[in-house]
């Protein structure tokens, strides 16, 4: 936060909440540890549907169901207040949607993130799974009027990560946002 405050001369007493950003799936450009990575057509049509190629590169991003507990840290980590989910239109027409709650590691199971990456490689994914939505997401402007079964997806977020998510975007364009409110931390 001192680099964004430095960078854009905003003193952080300023601020009065901490917006921030992630995809309704988790992606990762590079090697390295990725417990949640989809390998196969499943991850192919993400990659596809989400334009996730590197701007620069144009380098195939790794594509993953939402890490939550990477997540979960990333927010505490940052004082974030509130959460954009971005690209949640990306997920309809998916059966099922996983989410990883935790991982397990040898038998036991891990609520955070290893700081080695080698131990971290070791992980596999533990999920909870949610049904997924058929319908086109594009023209929906007002969260009760997303899916049921989107809405579960991002109430169990919301829950697990103890942070509202405010805004929702559901297709590129700037006007596909679902706004919710400014209300941060959930109690």
């Amino acid at each position: 936060m001192a680099g964004v405050c430095a960078g854009t001369g905003v003193p952080p007493r300023k601020l009065h909440t901490i917006l921030g950003v992630a995809k309704g799936y988790t992606t990762r450009v590079g090697l390295g540890p990725f417990p949640t990575e989809i390998v196969g057509p499943l991850g192919e049509r993400i990659r596809r549907i989400g334009n996730e190629y590197g701007s620069t590169t144009g380098r195939p991003r790794r594509c993953g169901w939402f890490d939550a507990v990477a997540v979960r840290f990333a927010l505490r980590f940052n004082g974030i207040d509130a959460l954009a989910v971005t690209k949640l239109d990306v997920l309809s027409g998916l059966e099922e949607i996983r989410v990883c709650t935790a991982y397990a590691l040898n038998g036991k199971g891990l609520d955070r993130v290893p700081v080695d990456p080698d131990t971290f490689a070791r992980c596999r994914p533990v999920y909870r799974r949610f049904p997924g939505w058929k319908e086109d997401l594009s023209r929906v402007r007002r969260f009760q009027d997303l899916p049921r079964a989107a809405k579960m997806y991002l109430n169990f977020l919301e829950r697990f990560l103890t942070v509202r998510i405010t805004m929702i975007s559901v297709g590129v364009e700037r006007t596909k946002i679902i706004m919710r409110g400014t209300s941060a931390r959930r109690s």
